[in-house]
């Protein structure tokens, strides 16, 4: 160890001792970081909690639970469907939209045209496929801002459900569709749940393990780069939108099989929750990233939420109070994160 002397000072110059600031300044950035990553999960948790207390005989069953999980197979999906653009760069206003035709059109050619319900699902994914190819093309090649064309596309679809139903709700969807989302339980939670964690699970392996999930990642962070890199920058935005509007037609399976009806206003009513629950995900798990994970739990965060309000005798506009102001609240939170990241340089 060296040293540096004057009558005043002695000054370390010990390249260990230099380090030292350098090292604490990392550990709290990880602890930091690790907090920031599970404060919605403990948040959620003190919410089951202070519920469970305050309406103990309602909240705190098996029947809720069960409730709960069930009920909100469908908005994760779509907010699953949504995250995949989102992490791309480019949203997709549409999705509700989508989930409606796609219920409507399973509706439509099982009720009414006597098709087998299997055919009829299948041309529901394929007019889902058909919109985001459409609203891939245009945002795409086109140089259209995916927030018009997707708004556009969901007006659209909104006028076309309305006229194929004649303003009419459709029931007598087969049953077989039923008791394969709402009636056969596993655990006592109807299948329906098991299906929204099992593509949670399939998005999180493709992000985290495969090339596609990681080029995706990039252009969503910088599309010039990724050019430079190589990526097919075009096809991944394309693919992206494609994949967010099948997932939604996925959704209006699972729609439309929960109630065995559909009708012009169906899925309309999930856009809002959907980006809610996005952007509050994406301050959980893996902050400053839209992930799959923390999609579900921010999901199922927001409806523990307004269920233990309307238990506690709040009227339904909660619903809308909560899942705007959480929405506000979220889109804030990702920024704040997002800058502190940058200044962290991470």
């Amino acid at each position: 160890m060296t040293s540096v002397r004057n009558s005043d000072t002695d000054i370390s110059t010990d390249p260990v001792s230099a380090q030292l600031p350098d090292a604490v300044k990392l550990t709290k950035q990880r602890a930091s970081g690790r907090l920031e990553a599970i404060a919605l999960p403990l948040t959620w948790l003190a919410v089951i909690v202070v519920f469970s207390i305050k309406e103990h005989s309602t909240f705190f069953t098996t029947s809720n639970a069960s409730s709960i999980l069930a009920s909100q197979a469908v908005l994760v999906f779509v907010t699953l469907g949504l995250i995949v653009p989102l992490i791309a760069g480019d949203f997709d206003l549409s999705i509700g939209s989508v989930v409606g035709t796609s219920a409507l059109t399973i509706a439509i050619l099982n009720v009414q045209h006597h098709w087998p319900i299997i055919l009829a699902i299948l041309v529901a994914l394929a007019v889902g496929v058909v919109v985001g190819l459409i609203n891939g093309c245009l945002t795409v090649l086109l140089g259209i801002d995916s927030l018009i064309v997707t708004l556009g596309m969901s007006t659209l679809l909104a006028g076309v459900t309305l006229w194929a139903s004649s303003a009419n709700t459709i029931t007598g969807v087969s049953q077989s569709l039923i008791n394969l989302v709402i009636v056969d339980r596993l655990l006592g939670i109807p299948l329906e749940f098991y299906y929204a964690i099992i593509l949670a699970l399939i998005l999180w392996y493709v992000f985290q393990f495969t090339p596609l999930g990681q080029r995706l990642l990039v252009v969503g962070r910088n599309r010039e780069v990724a050019r430079l890199s190589g990526m097919r920058v075009s096809m991944l935005r394309i693919g992206a939108l494609v994949t967010s509007a099948f997932i939604a037609a996925l959704g209006g399976v699972l729609i439309v099989g929960t109630s065995g009806s559909a009708g012009p206003t169906t899925g309309v009513d999930l856009l809002l929750p959907a980006f809610a629950a996005a952007f509050l995900g994406s301050t959980t798990i893996k902050p400053g990233r839209f992930n799959p994970w923390g999609t579900v739990i921010a999901v199922y965060f927001l409806v523990t939420g307004i269920t233990g309000l309307q238990l506690l005798g709040l009227a339904s506009y909660v619903q809308n109070l909560f899942y705007g102001g959480a929405l506000i609240l979220a889109v804030s939170f990702s920024q704040i994160i997002k800058r502190r990241r940058i200044k962290r340089g991470i």
